[in-house]
């Protein structure tokens, strides 16, 4: 009766086999991709060679102008300043040097107040030439001493364009090369101007804190070198000192 029985369990149990050897061949079975359709392949294809021509036009482009031009952001509308500075020490009264007040040669910006006794003579502060004022540093009423610098001006009719060119490019900059100059303002008006002057020092030389190595440890820094361009016409622009420009100098 035990053989019996043992032989209808093996009996019973024996169909599951298959069943489970099936699972695994179906689970261990590669899951084919779909492939990619031909407009898919198109699209791609058109894609990379759209990049690799815009890559290519980009290389030649940079390869154009650092071959025909030295270009730099680094350069500002600059101009002769005329300083305007107290003719003795007193206070400062009728001050009329406020940024921005255009100013004849000679004309009366303000007066000087001399402290002394009863007699408080007076002062006239005068421009000393035609020019726009820029900077303000005089204040109504304040006290100052011979020499205070109270204004600063430039003359508009002589503005003119500094770009600062790395030292690594100046050997490709000369006097009397045309210029490009596109100023931040007026992006839509391109200038014209011409080199007039290439400084023989680097601008970290001539500023108010040179550059100095105390520690021990230099790390070396490319230097610029300002270079003076005239502007041919203005063309009715108000340009102001401290205007961000760009140049572009041509090397032929």
């Amino acid at each position: 009766m035990l053989e019996e029985a043992l032989t209808e369990n093996a009996v019973t149990e024996s169909p599951s086999e298959p069943d489970a050897t099936s699972a695994d061949s179906a689970s261990s079975a590669p899951v084919r991709r779909r492939p990619l359709k031909r407009a898919t392949k198109i699209r791609l294809l058109v894609i990379l060679v759209l990049a690799a021509l815009a890559a290519a036009a980009f290389l030649a482009y940079y390869i154009f102008n650092s071959s025909n031009y030295v270009t730099t952001d680094n350069a500002q509308i600059d101009g002769n300043q005329i300083s305007i500075n107290a003719p003795a020490t007193g206070t400062l009264i009728d001050w009329r040097g406020q940024q921005g007040t255009s100013l004849h040669k000679y004309a009366p910006v303000g007066r000087i107040e001399i402290q002394g006794g009863y007699a408080q003579p007076q002062m006239v502060i005068r421009s000393p030439a035609d020019g726009t004022v820029a900077v303000d540093n005089g204040v109504e009423g304040s006290f100052v001493t011979a020499g205070t610098q109270l204004a600063v001006a430039y003359d508009s009719s002589g503005v003119f364009v500094t770009a600062r060119v790395k030292e690594t490019d100046i050997d490709k900059v000369q006097v009397g090369r045309a210029v490009d100059i596109s100023v931040d303002a007026f992006s839509n008006e391109l200038l014209n101007g011409r080199v007039v002057e290439v400084q023989t020092g680097a601008a970290g030389v001539f500023s108010l804190f040179p550059q100095s190595n105390t520690s021990g440890n230099f790390q070396k820094v490319t230097q610029v070198i300002p270079v003076k361009i005239t502007i041919d016409d203005l063309k009715g622009l108000p340009l102001v000192p401290g205007m961000n420009v760009t140049v572009k100098i041509h090397r032929n």
